[in-house]
């Protein structure tokens, strides 16, 4: 199994290697060079299967020689080993036919455990064999960062420095990631938005001295592993629902791409997916997109669903490299052009995108409202993404089975949806001090020389 890059002007990498480089290194992100398939059989096959056992068959295809079987077995078992759910990822019924996945039972209470956990597991492996040691580096808008830094705390062969906005996430997600005391983990709030951070990171790894002097690596939704690892809980979900007999439809609140991008491939190695449903809250431009061919940058609007408060996808261009025929030239023009604060979609790759994908916004009174009707309605307490998600697959209820993703925890946006239900979510107990805990973070300028100078420093105290 081979990876290429969506700009056609980086070296193909073995699945290793690709998950160890993240950011291909002509900017674009590394794609296997071919999508491998479930039969139906395969595919009914996980029925029954542990979420691990099912883990490893849909995951197996895409490494290639990189483990044995028995290594990746090993692997995935500690992944998800602390997980507080034996169903891993569990279906909740809202209503008739809709059903909610929760994906917050990971030790950081979100859905980026599921691909965060997994990758710590195979970087501590990779690493070990290779007797190598790198830094990694990630920009988030909340939830990624907390899960990074509990994947890799502790580790003695890996540095991490997470990027998030200052002042832009909730305290739950702050204090994930500035709480936690090991010496090889560092919070780093920017002064700006995510898109600062996410622009921030990508110069990092353009800067190939800097790049190659730490060893950079990416953990941020660019790596091939993540998107990887996100693609088994379609998998698993459908098959509850009676895939691959019946067809089954996905709504997914996203900001990046990343988890939405796991479902088409999903799809593509053979899922019957009727709808893949992009949800937007009001920062809206993938929805704008889909219905305009225009990808236009028009500033980040702080909600309170933060973590979706994103005006660069970076996941899109995969699905872009798809849509243009795999042409790494006209996405490398497009990515060009985006520098200049947008670009059009050509009409074929508009209609190829709009064959796979759908999409919907909620406002912020859309997603309060969903909040409170949910909970009247069935008592399932919805973070506020997941509430934006909730809100814009309403649209396309009908008699093929909705799943919308449930990405975070309520209890990581109290604020938000004590505001809107009335009540207050309380933290697992097993968190419960974690608003008393001292915190570790430094305050750093939106300067790529001024965060160069501060990794650097760093990884020689260490």
């Amino acid at each position: 199994m081979k990876y290429i890059s969506t700009r056609g002007n980086a070296p193909e990498l073995s699945f290793e290697e690709a998950m160890l480089t993240g950011l291909a290194r002509d900017g674009g992100l590394y794609v296997p060079e071919s999508i491998p398939t479930l039969s139906a059989d395969d595919i009914a096959g996980l029925a029954g299967k542990s979420y691990e056992e099912a883990a490893f068959v849909v995951m197996r295809p895409f490494v290639g020689d990189a483990f044995t079987d028995e290594e990746f077995k090993g692997i995935i078992a500690r992944a998800y080993a602390n997980f507080r759910h034996d169903a891993r990822a569990p279906l909740v019924q809202l209503a008739p036919n809709h059903y909610l996945l929760e994906l917050f039972h990971g030790p950081t209470l979100a859905f980026k455990d599921f691909a965060m956990q997994l990758i710590g597991q195979l970087f501590q492996f990779s690493l070990a064999r290779r007797n190598e040691r790198v830094t990694i580096v990630g920009a988030t808008s909340g939830d990624t960062g907390s899960a990074a830094i509990e994947a890799f705390r502790g580790l003695s062969n890996v540095d991490v420095f997470i990027l998030f906005p200052d002042g832009r996430v909730s305290d739950i997600q702050r204090k994930q990631m500035t709480t936690p005391e090991d010496a090889n983990v560092h919070a780093l709030a920017l002064d700006g938005d995510f898109d600062d951070c996410q622009a921030k990171l990508k110069d990092m790894f353009n800067d190939f001295e800097f790049r190659d002097g730490v060893k950079l690596a990416g953990v941020n939704s660019i790596n091939w592993a993540r998107v990887l690892a996100q693609v088994v809980y379609y998998l698993t979900s459908a098959v509850s629902l009676g895939a691959p007999h019946r067809k089954v439809s996905f709504t997914v609140p996203t900001g990046n791409f990343g988890d939405i991008f796991a479902g088409y491939i999903a799809k593509k190695m053979g899922l019957p997916i009727e709808r893949l449903v992009i949800a937007t809250n009001q920062n809206d431009i993938l929805h704008r997109t889909m219905e305009s061919g225009a990808y236009t940058k028009e500033g980040v609007t702080p909600s309170i669903s933060p973590s979706m408060d994103i005006q660069v996808s970076s996941n899109f261009e995969r699905a872009l490299f798809d849509a243009y025929g795999r042409d790494g030239n006209a996405v490398a023009q497009l990515m060009e052009e985006l520098n200049e604060g947008a670009f059009a979609v050509s009409q074929g790759a508009m209609e190829t995108l709009r064959e796979h994908f759908d999409s919907g916004r909620a406002s912020e009174d859309e997603t309060n409202a969903t909040i409170a009707n949910e909970f009247t309605a069935c008592g399932e307490v919805l973070c506020p993404h997941s509430a934006v998600g909730v809100k814009v697959a309403d649209a396309y209820l009908g008699e093929v089975p909705m799943v919308t993703l449930a990405t975070a925890h309520p209890a990581k946006f109290p604020d938000a949806v004590e505001a809107a239900m009335g009540a207050r979510p309380a933290l697992p107990p097993h968190m419960a001090d974690m608003m008393d805990k001292d915190e570790r973070v430094t305050r750093v300028p939106n300067d790529l020389g001024a965060l160069e100078a501060l990794i650097k420093e760093r990884i020689a105290q260490r």
